[in-house]
């Protein structure tokens, strides 16, 4: 043991000559062998160096890249308040910032303001500014841009879309960064509202809002600004480059330059897309959409707060005052045939008048087990029950009491829609569907325009084939409750009842989401039992997108703008970080 310790403690690394003196000792055939063994070595040290490095990596959004979207329609008002055009609203929606911020997963997060809070009877809610909060031209957002930006809000004569919602509440400025509000009465939906972008007073202030020349230059103080604009002979726009907004209130965006461009029909807008002029689109059909997933390109769908039905209107054509027309018509409509062929598969079968993506857990139904088959029996029982009988040519009539006297009534209606591909697809399939039980089914088909001004406001339809847009539960109120039955109001469906108008009215006051929720799973009942309406099906919005796109997109959208609400958070770059310098907000 004593000498094994010595020899140890004895030992010396050699020195160099004595190194220099082994290799000069080398034959050519040592040194070959020499060099492969220290180049095995090398190679294999990086290789394994190289993977415990990329263990402790992980992949981080890194500033940089490009988007390029194409958008159906030309800006004109690229206005929050004014915005009409989708054109209008993507932009405005990416240059403007508001106090609030909806995410894309639904939360609402504070983006100009720095905090708020409100009172114990939800009537006063205070909001202060962020520090150093800028617009784009650098000047300070302030208490003055709020109040000023709600005041037009609510002028009655800019007939703002939104601007119902602020009616009634009141903006008091308490100092530069804080603005208390004062509701008229408790309003659950208030901080949904506060998501509205601020304008800079100082360059709207003076002159008409829809004169100003920063309808189609705006500043805003969202997460992109405009660095150049493209215009045709016409004077028209046809491209925006939207660069990064530095000092954004969340945070700068990573994509670096985002170019909109616009065209005037999905057509040219597919065109642009398979000839690489941009690389991203939205608003285009169900149809186009599947063969533009055959062919590869990365298809997001959306949940959309949109609910399609037919609406009837009793006091055009009586036979839907018989209930059990109606519900023969519900059980007869195939809802996941019109799904499937109209929206290739892009959308959901519903029974309620409360969108999917709206509908509380707790409220949320089973779906119906019945097959096709038992379903149409229920529906030929139901007509049979009331009366209804089939004529020598197969279609169903009865007597109705029509004024004081019995009128031998064909089961007859027309059907009144828009005349997009998707709706005139649905009613195709409705009238089959209903022809089968002996109905007499027309459809009548119009552009928008007219469908809005010669049918809907007059409220002259047998029965409407008509989207709602619900974009929160409060909503409802507009769609429902019997004060909306004349337009403007949008009650389309004329409907009637005092115990859900006081069930819809509890339920806007509320503060508390379990009552709301209550207060809406009551409403719903109601309106099954009475059945106003048949409800078809709620779409998804379609949205294409560069593979290399990353970044929260969401699963749902209140409305198509919504898409970019996320945007600031987008990238396409990304660099290699340790785990330990990883940030967490991606």
């Amino acid at each position: 043991m004593k000498k094994i310790y010595s020899r140890i403690s004895s030992f010396k690394l050699p020195g160099k000559r004595e190194i220099a003196s082994a290799f000069l000792s080398f034959s050519k055939k040592e040194w070959v062998m020499f060099s492969f063994l220290v180049l095995v070595f090398a190679v294999s040290a990086l290789y394994l160096l190289n993977g415990w490095n990329r263990s402790l990596l992980v992949e981080e959004p890194a500033q940089g890249g490009s988007v390029s979207e194409g958008v159906i329609g030309y800006p004109r008002f690229i206005n929050p308040l004014l915005a009409f055009s989708q054109a209008d609203k993507d932009l405005a929606s990416l240059i403007y910032s508001g106090l609030m911020r909806k995410e894309p997963d639904g939360s609402l997060v504070p983006d100009l303001a720095e905090s708020y809070s409100v009172s114990d009877d939800g009537m006063d809610y205070t909001f202060i500014l962020k520090k150093g909060s800028r617009f784009q031209d650098g000047e300070p957002v302030t208490a003055d841009d709020v109040i000023f930006t709600v005041n037009q809000a609510k002028n009655p004569v800019l007939r703002v879309q939104n601007g119902v919602n602020w009616s009634g509440i009141t903006a008091e400025k308490t100092d530069d960064r804080t603005v208390k509000f004062t509701l008229s009465k408790p309003d659950a939906s208030f901080l949904e509202d506060t998501t509205l972008g601020i304008l800079p007073r100082k360059l709207w202030e003076g002159s008409p809002l829809e004169l100003n020349n920063h309808n189609t230059d705006p500043v805003g103080s969202g997460p992109f600004k405009i660095t150049n604009i493209v215009k045709n002979p016409d004077g028209v726009a046809v491209s925006y480059d939207l660069s990064p907004f530095d000092r954004f209130a969340l945070g700068a965006p990573y994509i670096r330059k985002f170019t909109f461009r616009f065209y005037s029909s999905e057509s040219d807008l597919l065109s642009a897309l398979e000839s690489g002029q941009v690389d991203q689109i939205s608003g285009i059909s169900p149809e186009n959409a599947k063969m533009l997933a055959e062919d590869g390109y990365q298809i997001h769908s959306y949940f959309l707060p949109r609910v399609f039905g037919l609406f009837f209107n009793q006091s055009e054509n009586p036979v839907f005052i018989d209930e059990n027309v109606i519900a023969a018509i519900n059980l007869a409509v195939d809802k996941n045939r019109i799904v499937s062929e109209a929206l290739s598969g892009y959308g959901v079968a519903i029974d309620s008048p409360i969108p999917p993506s709206l509908e509380p857990e707790e409220n949320a139904g089973g779906s119906d087990p019945s097959s096709r088959s038992d379903k149409i029996k229920q529906a030929q029982t139901l007509l049979d029950k009331s009366g209804w009988k089939k004529n020598a040519d197969g279609f169903l009539e009865k007597n109705i009491t029509i004024g004081k006297k019995k009128t031998l009534t064909p089961l007859s209606f027309a059907i009144s829609t828009g005349n997009s591909e998707d709706l005139m697809k649905t009613a195709s399939i409705i009238k089959d569907n209903l022809e089968g039980l002996g109905m007499q089914v027309t459809i009548n088909t119009y552009n928008l325009g007219d469908l809005n001004q010669l049918v809907i406001k007059p409220r002259k339809y047998d029965s409407l084939l008509f989207g709602e847009t619900v974009n929160r539960l409060s909503d409802l109120f507009a769609f429902w409750h019997s004060s909306q039955r004349k337009d403007p109001g949008l009650n389309v469906a004329m409907y009637t009842n005092a115990k859900s108008d006081k069930i819809l009215e509890d339920a806007l006051s509320s503060l508390d989401a379990k009552t709301r929720n209550e207060k809406y799973a009551q409403f719903e009942a109601e309106i099954k039992k009475d059945m106003p309406a048949v409800f078809v099906y709620s779409p998804d919005f379609i949205y294409v997108t560069k593979k290399n796109l990353k970044g929260p997109l969401g699963k749902s959208v209140d409305s198509p703008e919504d898409r970019f609400s996320g945007a600031y958070r987008w990238y396409t770059d990304t660099d290699g970080v340790w785990k330990i310098f990883a940030s967490q907000n991606h």
